[in-house]
């Protein structure tokens, strides 16, 4: 990615990079940003492009810096982009965010894209992802070990007033650490589900009886085997997971093998199967051990 300014300052004129377009060796994206070369760009690419079009003091935000940060997904074809407040930029296919509250510790570059910081993305996500959305966000920076609790309590702050700021306030006084614990999206889901059901906690990958459970309730004799596709779909995996659960089975275990599917949109049914489940007489004598 080349701009304009940067031309001029290697002693390429306006013309030249005209022409280099017309020949194919530029592919101009917006207003003084070239790809060198044909295009089409790849997405960080375009994001790059759209920062830089938007001028000086531009940052990639909200879901785009998101999916940057590899913590949430993009949402909507437009890249979102904030400029301070007394800047002006109009790009085509860019929401620009003329923003009175950018602060030093907003700033930050991944891949030489500036984007805002990951304590400030989770702020602007606020704004428009429901709370469980975001709530996942914070969940994956946790992961990622992208917080510094401090500069997150400090944007909170800065926040104030303004929209989204509940939502942060609210986040502030979540403990991510249980969530951090699963290893896959269902199981955070599911480990959602049994909390907000009031349903007993269980014990998470932890080995039973010599293999390897996602959810163990050992007063209840209950296991519970959480079936992603991405980790069930192929034939090795598929007869390995039916051998455990047919072993548990004979061992005296009570197994329930959920889907995403079942865990995200049934969970109604899920819960009452749960509910019930859980009324089974413990193991005796059996202890877990951590995975």
């Amino acid at each position: 990615m080349v701009t304009t300014r940067r031309l001029r300052l290697l002693g390429f004129s306006p013309s030249w990079a005209t022409r280099r377009v017309a020949e194919g060796d530029l592919t101009r994206l917006h207003h003084g940003v070239y790809l060198v070369g044909p295009g089409p760009p790849t997405r960080k690419g375009r994001w790059l492009a759209a920062v830089l079009g938007a001028g000086e003091g531009a940052l990639l935000g909200f879901t785009d810096a998101a999916a940057l940060w590899d913590i949430s997904r993009t949402r909507g074809s437009r890249i979102d982009v904030l400029i301070p407040a007394n800047r002006r930029a109009a790009l085509k296919g860019v929401r620009i965010h003329r923003c009175r509250r950018i602060h030093p510790d907003d700033h930050s570059i991944i891949d030489s894209i500036p984007v805002t910081s990951g304590e400030r993305t989770l702020c602007d996500l606020a704004i428009v992802l429901p709370y469980p959305d975001l709530k996942r966000a914070f969940e994956r920076a946790e992961r990622l070990g992208l917080i510094d609790h401090r500069k997150l309590r400090e944007a909170v702050a800065r926040m104030k007033g303004t929209q989204g700021a509940a939502a942060m306030r609210k986040l502030l006084g979540y403990d991510p650490r249980p969530a951090t614990e699963t290893r896959s999206e269902l199981e955070i889901a599911f480990l959602e589900l049994v909390t907000e059901a009031g349903l007993p906690p269980y014990q998470r990958n932890v080995s039973v009886h010599s293999h390897d459970v996602d959810a163990y309730w050992p007063e209840s004799n209950l296991v519970v085997e959480l079936q992603s596709y991405t980790w069930h779909s192929d034939p090795e995996a598929f007869e390995r997971d039916h051998a455990k659960l047919a072993q548990l089975r004979l061992a005296g275990f009570e197994v329930f093998a959920l889907t995403y599917h079942q865990v995200t949109k049934e969970r109604a049914w899920v819960e009452d199967a749960l509910r019930s489940l859980l009324k089974a007489p413990p193991a005796a004598g059996f202890r877990a051990r951590a995975g």
